[in-house]
């Protein structure tokens, strides 16, 4: 075969790859402060969107319930508290979701693109994505 022959096989085959990675499985968080692993989040389908709950705490919060949360959230354990929600598959990104920042109590739109097998990047954002904060979390093996 010749050169580029190649290198188109090896093109396909690596978007072929990229396409059929998903975030589904669990996460390590890093606080944003300290850059340390906070806890482990567990990314699931329900009702054909994403959804993510806290399954471990690494790091002891203050409180272990999510006190400054509202609504449904306000009080509940942090261990299995459902902080992202509703994330639709968009091309190679997941969008149209929710996540919560327990620490906060507050609420933000949120996109999830995967970097690779092992590393996503989560945008929450209030308005337009420009002004929000990125996280990059791990996948936990």
């Amino acid at each position: 075969m010749n050169k580029s022959i190649l290198f188109t096989l090896a093109l396909f085959l690596v978007s072929f790859a990229l396409k059929s990675q998903t975030p589904i499985g669990t996460w390590a968080t890093l606080d944003d402060e300290t850059g340390k692993v906070k806890s482990h989040v567990q990314i699931y389908e329900k009702g054909g969107k994403l959804h993510g709950k806290i399954v471990k705490l690494l790091i002891k919060p203050e409180n272990e319930n999510c006190v400054k949360c509202s609504g449904a959230m306000k009080n509940k354990p942090l261990i299995g508290l459902e902080i992202l929600q509703g994330m639709k598959k968009d091309g190679n990104e997941w969008t149209d979701g929710k996540i919560t920042d327990p620490k906060k109590g507050k609420t933000y739109s949120c996109t999830i693109t995967m970097e690779n097998a092992d590393k996503i990047k989560l945008r929450g954002y209030m308005g337009i994505s420009l002004l929000g904060r990125t996280q990059y979390w791990t996948r936990v093996k």
